[in-house]
């Protein structure tokens, strides 16, 4: 066997050897008897018929078995797409409410960030009012105490003149006992000293006046930081609340579409088979 395999044979002779075979092969059919090459030749007919008709059964058979499977298949397949188009419409309609709602929230913070806006500019503005009336105030205040000292001090002044020139007067100096008040009636001094004791008493109502209005303007402004303090107290809450809002929407939102999405997704062709 290793000496025939190593034996080299070229390729003109195998295709010689090849012919002669062929030849002789023809040769010895013809030799053959007809009847037994046909009934031979019809007997292999026979079988291949049979085999190709065999095959041709089973082909059909496949055939009809794919058709049945493809036609459920596609059955199932149309289901699914109807109950995913319908799934997707329901989505998409949530989709637009939702949107709707964010929308309507958007505009409903954005008019109370308006509104406190509104109300934060006027709380300042008032601020600033009372701070300027309130400084107003304490420069008249200032100027009438100084203005009252002033006038208390001229006034001492002039009464220590007048009692000195009084005390000078042999004949007036009995009027004054040796505590030094005047014991002339009262009506004399009042004369006297009228224009200025209106002035002091003015002076004095005009003072209490502007103490009562300082003390009014001061409670509304502590009324003023008070309110400013629970507007922004409410502004905080009302911030929260709205992000928590959206927070939970956007949590629902989302849970929703993953679940349709995971609802929607087709069955794998492995597990299909």
């Amino acid at each position: 066997m290793e000496q025939a395999c190593n034996i080299k044979v070229p390729t003109k002779k195998l295709k010689k050897f090849e012919k002669e075979y062929q030849s002789l092969r023809e040769t010895q059919l013809q030799q053959e008897d007809p009847i037994d090459r046909y009934q031979r030749e019809n007997r292999r007919l026979q079988e291949a018929s049979m085999r190709l008709e065999q095959e041709n059964d089973d082909l059909a058979h496949e055939l009809v078995t794919s058709k049945i499977a493809l036609r459920n298949d596609l059955d199932q397949a149309e289901d699914k797409a109807d109950v995913l188009n319908k799934e997707l419409l329901n989505t998409k309609q949530r989709l637009v409410e939702t949107e709707d709602q964010k929308k309507k929230h958007e505009e409903e913070t954005a008019q109370l960030k308006e509104v406190f806006r509104r109300e934060l500019e006027k709380a300042e503005s008032e601020i600033k009012k009372t701070t300027a009336i309130i400084a107003e105030y304490k420069q008249i205040c200032s100027q009438l105490s100084t203005r009252l000292e002033k006038q208390q001090a001229v006034t001492k002044e002039e009464l220590d003149v007048v009692k000195s020139k009084v005390m000078a007067c042999e004949r007036c100096r009995e009027v004054f006992s040796k505590e030094g008040p005047l014991q002339v009636p009262a009506v004399s001094k009042d004369n006297r000293d009228s224009d200025l004791d209106e002035e002091k008493d003015s002076l004095k109502a005009q003072l209490r006046e502007m103490e009562l209005e300082l003390a009014q303007t001061k409670l509304q402004l502590v009324e003023a930081k008070c309110r400013i303090q629970e507007l922004e107290h409410q502004r905080g809450v009302l911030m929260n609340e709205i992000q928590a809002a959206k927070n939970s929407w956007f949590s629902k939102t989302l849970g929703s579409l993953k679940t349709s999405t995971s609802n929607q997704l087709p069955p794998s062709p492995k597990e299909g088979l």
